[in-house]
């Protein structure tokens, strides 16, 4: 696959690769020189999930759309029926 660097510097990643990859706008990606050139990947991510007081929280953004207050009514309800034995 060959792509065009603009007259900014600016390289276009096929919509394919960036859906396999999993990559939306603002996603970090490293670049390394190597002896056959250049390559590029996906920047290593920090878990967005960590420890505190015993507690699992999350540290990272929501994706756009996401209701938190619905989100939290779902597995509230969820946990009462499974204390019901439903």
């Amino acid at each position: 696959m060959t792509l065009k660097i603009d007259q900014a510097g600016r390289v276009i990643l096929p919509k394919p690769i960036r859906d396999r990859f999993g990559l939306t706008a603002g996603a970090e990606l490293e670049i390394q020189e190597t002896a056959d050139g250049l390559m590029l990947r996906p920047a290593r991510r920090r878990s967005s999930l960590v420890t505190r007081d015993g507690l699992l929280l999350h540290r990272g953004t929501l994706p756009k759309g996401v209701d938190w207050n619905r989100l939290v009514e779902e597995d509230r309800a969820d946990r009462i029926r499974n204390l019901g034995g439903q």
